[in-house]
């Protein structure tokens, strides 16, 4: 069935997921801090919105995906946010990767007014965007994530529910954390070889297919090849995670020190001017 959908934020990620949406039939209005961000997708039959209360007014679905917990606050509790138009059966669905606590708090609010709160955080990349291979951590209500799962299908191939409302985020936050301490070692491989004379394009035929092989090391390795260090995904956004992950795992008792070590050479490369570049570019540490 075709439903009325709001996508707020249509950043890197969330313009790639509008498009599969508009492609599946849905019927979208968009909203962006920027507009500009919006125009290729009203030109595709999407409707623009001036605020998030705006886009809310009227819809089945709501899904918002913006870069930090203060704007995901924003988005929905503030003066012109989701929660001031938004009616009773409304699904809203938070795509941002953000606090579990923050999850659990909106999950709250939303069941006061009859809405039913998702926390959904995704992986995979403009890439994934792009070619609708994303996958979705699902955190809340179980019936409710069953009656969004079509129309997740129509952007990602993985989706797994795993368990009550801020569960999603802690998953995302496990994905996190292997990124954040996985680029470590692919941009360490790469500075090795490149330092050791090799054709890192013949070592990576070598090393991707491996036991060593990883997602980051067949998609974002080759861009580093090539000089590419524009973002699937932000180094100020992984900081961003980095603290978040840290910040649950000291509620839990657990030392975390790869994690540590990651967010000290990111923070280090956002003193120098990376924050809007990807995560590869931490081949920068090395290599400057």
């Amino acid at each position: 069935m075709k439903k009325k959908i709001a996508f707020i934020g249509t950043g890197v990620m969330g313009a790639s997921i509008v498009k599969h949406l508009l492609h599946a039939g849905h019927e979208l209005t968009v909203y962006n801090r920027t507009k500009s961000k919006t125009d290729a997708l009203v030109a595709l039959g999407a409707r623009w919105a001036a605020t998030p209360a705006e886009a809310s007014k009227g819809q089945d679905i709501i899904f918002t995906m913006v870069g930090y917990p203060q704007d995901v606050e924003e988005v929905y509790s503030g003066e012109y946010g989701v929660f001031q138009t938004a009616i009773a059966g409304t699904i809203v669905v938070d795509m941002t990767t953000s606090e579990p606590s923050l999850a659990k708090k909106l999950f709250e609010i939303a069941q006061e007014k009859g809405i039913h709160s998702i926390d959904a955080p995704v992986t995979g990349g403009d890439i994934g965007a792009q070619n609708g291979t994303l996958s979705i951590m699902i955190g809340g209500e179980r019936a409710v994530f069953e009656k969004l799962q079509s129309i997740l299908e129509s952007f990602a191939t993985n989706i797994v529910y795993h368990g009550e409302a801020g569960a999603g985020q802690h998953a995302k936050m496990c994905n996190q954390i292997v990124i954040a301490s996985g680029m470590i070692g692919v941009c360490e491989s790469m500075a090795y070889g490149l330092k050791a004379g090799l054709s890192m394009e013949d070592v990576l035929k070598s090393i991707t297919s491996g036991a060593a092989g990883s997602w980051a090391l067949s998609n974002l390795a080759p861009r580093v090849l090539k000089g590419d260090l524009e973002p699937g995904f932000y180094i100020k956004h992984i900081i961003k995670d980095i603290k978040i992950a840290i910040d649950e795992a000291e509620r839990m008792n657990l030392q975390l020190p790869g994690l540590a070590l990651a967010k000290a050479l990111y923070e280090e490369l956002m003193e120098r001017g990376y924050g809007e570049k990807g995560t590869q570019a931490l081949i920068q540490y090395y290599v400057e």
